[in-house]
């Protein structure tokens, strides 16, 4: 169970109380439970594992010590907190946080309340601790049952979707899209905490990528800078004014897998080959565009091979000499003359060594990437694709396999030993209501991961200073072998 003054603390700092309190309308009879003790009684049903149905939260205000209780009025005057109040004050409170039109979206006071819940469960020590996020996606049923040709369904906001991985890929279910951005360790640096710095629901009739747009935007205009962005192939394939585009232009820098029809060469610019977000030179072999990324299960020898293959299409490629302006545009410099291939189109890069290929059969009619010293690149020019490492080398696989750690939050927050967010952990329909308790499962599973977190820092602290190596994988004792050896 998550301490209370720790579940205290976050709502104290996150100040999302006292916003909603002003939203609230006043009567002449003081309501006893107040939006602060609500959230907190939310996030401690959740510590300890229950569900979250408000009669849960009512039992777990109501079990707090007696001091406890009166301080946060749980106890009032002899008066014990009842369930109608629980369920009267979160019914007003996500009244005032839903939208006058129902759209399936959020309303801005939701979405900065939840940003405000999410950020203050992140300590001051781990907020500057990495930039890079890894964004995905995932299914969350909403407990109302689907609308049938009878009757309509108890959820307005909630539609049909597909499951969009795992064993259940391409599945229905009827709910909503749930979205989180984690925060994962830098390319080359040390290990971080997996916390989740943003979250956005919506319901599954709309596409949820562009709608992830904005809470990036919010996290950036909040002081925090944006390095690289990992996503999948769900969030590639979108339009690049849907997202590509923008996220660049908040500074992030991308590391995605490439969808199968955006792989391979997508036509060409001043005579280059547009091929895997990278422009390449047009006397590059055909046959290295055809690689495909490297296999899961792959040997070595496959993957040493494979990498051979990328580096050898690195050298075709035309590399950049500028970053991007304000604008997007950036210069990139033909292969010869930066010295990575031969070529007689350029006669100075033919004094290089042999250990360079060399171009046998240059284009007749000089294109301007084989005449000019450089060439400006639009951001038009593979808008969709272009990413931070060339895809799909060896520094891409390396930098993408990053990206699991969002897979891990969904993953610890849909544990039914835990959280468990599955169809029935709650009993509230609309999406105001259930974004508010996703945001306060997201809390809850911000809280144990830092608890894990340190203690494993502080084992591996221990263990050095008393001369011992860091804590390993221990190793395999009995094969499938040796358990038949012996039963023989």
């Amino acid at each position: 169970m998550t301490g209370l003054g720790r579940l205290e603390a976050i709502v104290e700092d996150s100040g999302v109380a006292e916003v909603i309190e002003g939203l609230l309308p006043t009567g002449v009879r003081r309501r006893q439970l107040s939006v602060r003790t609500l959230l907190v009684g939310i996030l401690l049903a959740l510590g300890d594992d229950r569900p979250a149905h408000l009669v849960r939260v009512h039992q777990a205000l109501v079990s707090l010590d007696a001091a406890e209780a009166d301080r946060l009025g749980v106890k009032s005057g002899g008066h014990l907190l009842t369930y109608r109040q629980v369920e009267y004050t979160f019914s007003i409170v996500v009244r005032a946080l839903s939208k006058t039109v129902l759209d399936g979206t959020a309303s801005a006071t939701l979405a900065l309340i939840a940003d405000a819940l999410v950020e203050a469960s992140v300590p001051r020590e781990h907020k500057d601790a990495s930039r890079a996020l890894a964004v995905d996606w995932s299914d969350i049923e909403c407990s109302a049952r689907p609308p049938s040709a009878k009757a309509k369904s108890a959820d307005p906001e909630a539609s049909w979707g597909h499951r969009s991985g795992g064993p259940t890929k391409g599945e229905l279910f009827y709910g909503y899209f749930f979205q989180a951005a984690t925060m994962v360790r830098e390319e080359r640096g040390p290990a971080v905490c997996e916390l989740v710095r943003r979250v956005g629901v919506s319901t599954c009739s709309l596409d949820p990528v562009p709608l992830f747009v904005p809470v990036l935007g919010r996290l950036v205009r909040s002081g925090v800078a944006l390095g690289d962005v990992l996503c999948d192939s769900g969030y590639a394939h979108r339009l690049a004014t849907h997202w590509a585009l923008p996220v660049r232009r908040l500074g992030g820098q991308l590391v995605m897998d490439l969808h199968p029809h955006d792989r391979g060469t997508q036509g060409t610019f001043a005579g280059a080959i547009c091929a895997n977000g990278a422009l390449y030179c047009p006397a590059t072999p055909r046959s290295l565009f055809e690689l495909q990324p490297l296999p899961r299960g792959a040997d070595a020898a496959a993957a040493r091979a494979h990498d051979q293959l990328s580096a050898e299409l690195a050298r075709y490629k035309l590399g950049r000499i500028t970053a991007e302006d304000g604008d997007g545009f950036h210069r990139v410099m033909c292969p010869a003359v930066m010295g990575k291939l031969r070529c007689p189109v350029r006669p100075g890069s033919m004094s290089l060594s042999f250990d360079r290929p060399e171009v046998a059969e240059p284009p007749l009619e000089r294109p301007p990437c084989c005449v000019n010293q450089t060439v400006t690149v639009p951001p038009e020019v593979n808008a969709k694709t272009a990413q931070k490492h060339d895809y799909p080398s060896a520094a891409h696989r390396s930098s993408y396999a990053r990206r699991s750690a969002v897979e891990r939050s969904y993953s610890t927050m849909k544990d039914r030993a835990s959280t468990d967010v599955t169809r029935g952990w709650c009993r509230t329909s609309g999406l105001c209501a259930l974004t508010l308790l996703l945001v306060c499962a997201v809390v809850v599973r911000n809280e144990r991961v830092i608890e894990a977190f340190e203690a494993r820092v502080a084992e591996d602290r221990r263990r050095e200073e008393a001369g011992r190596g860091p804590r390993s994988r221990k190793a395999r004792r009995r094969t499938l072998d040796d358990l038949i050896t012996a039963s023989a």
